[in-house]
């Protein structure tokens, strides 16, 4: 194992990796306490070499490495991708490209949704990782032996993973499934970091349309905050917060100060000011800004019943095909499946469509029903079903 800590030693090892086909790549990092990651440690390795970068030494410039990324001759192979790519996007404000995710090619193979690096590598490998170190603060320095052989592991068993999955892809023909999943993952705009659209994280209702352009300013404010100040969202103002203020929508101190999600005193704060502010934009946002409300808002009772069987048919689709459901469709999907004719969801393009889209899209004109045979859900057309009289 090379520990890297000085400009030299990066360039060299760099260099080396430059003629690989492809390098296994994963961080360690903290943000427990802050709003943007703190790089504490980048683990790297390819057939022949395995490293570790501090780049928390000093004078340490990770520009060579940042570089290596954006090689389009060389594969970049994670597990669970996005918050490594996001640091690097971050840091470098590139992002890596080619990406291989291994835990997206899992679900593509049939290993179920979302699974754990330790279990995927028990399941290819038969190796059993030691995590005992997972919670480290990888922060401090210096770092112990039994530290650094923990981080590294999670890139020296990452290079079976990744070519078992690959040639598994390969085989089924579903290579081309994993490319469309790695162009969303490997876009600059999914890392992009823009209060106007922070609300768009948040999961709770709020009453109308007026209340919704307020969550909206709402929100802006406190990303701008915490991005400015450097502190997790919710050590500015609590979700929940956000909600009783948009909800209430106070246009005064005075008002603000009778919510029972605020701490008493609140009301004579700096924040105060602000908060009334952004609640005064919200309500005098253009209404042609604010969407519809239709997502977190109640199904009617056709809807819920379509929502069901939507369920039902994914759970079959995703078992006669080996994915992970999720893969194929989440719960907004489904939602939006049952609300709309033919709304703008990942579920009704490419091989989604093929797999499930299209039959859910009959299902709902009432071109398909869903039988029961030997405990197995079957598809059959309404044509096909005899209704006695």
């Amino acid at each position: 194992m090379k520990l890297i800590t000085t400009p030299s030693a990066l360039h060299e090892l760099c260099h080396t990796l430059s003629s690989a086909d492809f390098i296994t790549v994963d961080t360690e990092f903290m943000r427990e306490q802050t709003y943007w990651p703190k790089l504490c440690l980048i683990q790297v390795a390819s057939d022949d070499v395995e490293a570790i970068i501090d780049p928390l030494a000093p004078d340490l410039d990770l520009t060579p490495l940042w570089s290596l990324m954006t090689d389009s001759k060389i594969m970049k192979v994670f597990h669970a991708a996005r918050q490594d790519i996001e640091i690097v996007h971050i840091a470098a404000g590139r992002v890596p490209s080619p990406v291989f995710d291994t835990q997206v090619a899992a679900m593509v193979c049939g290993f179920g949704e979302s699974i754990s690096y330790i279990n995927l590598t028990k399941k290819i490998t038969g190796a059993d990782l030691d995590k005992s170190s997972r919670f480290t603060d990888w922060s401090r320095r210096p770092l112990s032996e039994k530290q650094l052989n923990y981080a590294l592991g999670d890139v020296t068993h990452l290079r079976d993973i990744y070519r078992h999955l690959k040639n598994e892809l390969e085989t089924t023909g579903r290579a081309s499934w994993l490319d469309e999943e790695m162009g969303t993952l490997t876009a600059s705009e999914t890392y992009e970091q823009n209060p106007e659209t922070a609300w768009r994280r948040l999961k709770l209702k709020v009453r109308n349309r007026k209340a919704l352009g307020v969550l909206m300013e709402l929100a802006a404010w406190r990303e701008t905050a915490a991005q400015n100040q450097d502190v997790p969202r919710q050590r500015i103002m609590r979700d929940d917060a956000l909600y009783d203020i948009a909800n209430q929508s106070p246009t005064s101190v005075e008002q603000l100060s009778g919510l029972r999600s605020l701490s008493d005193g609140f009301a004579r704060s700096a924040r105060a000011k602000e908060i009334v502010a952004a609640v005064r934009r919200g309500l005098d946002r253009d209404p042609s800004t604010v969407p519809p409300l239709s997502q977190g808002q109640p199904l009617s009772a056709e809807a819920t019943a379509t929502l069901e069987l939507l369920k039902v048919l994914l759970k079959s689709a995703a078992a006669r095909h080996r994915v992970a459901p999720r893969l194929i469709a989440d719960a907004s999907d489904l939602e939006r499946l049952a609300r709309e004719n033919e709304p703008d969801v990942a579920a009704l393009t490419g091989w989604r469509r093929q797999l499930f889209g299209e039959d859910a899209l009959r299902l709902k004109n009432g071109e398909l029903a869903l039988t029961l045979k030997a405990g197995d859900v079957r598809i059959v057309t309404t044509n096909d079903i005899r209704v006695e009289t």
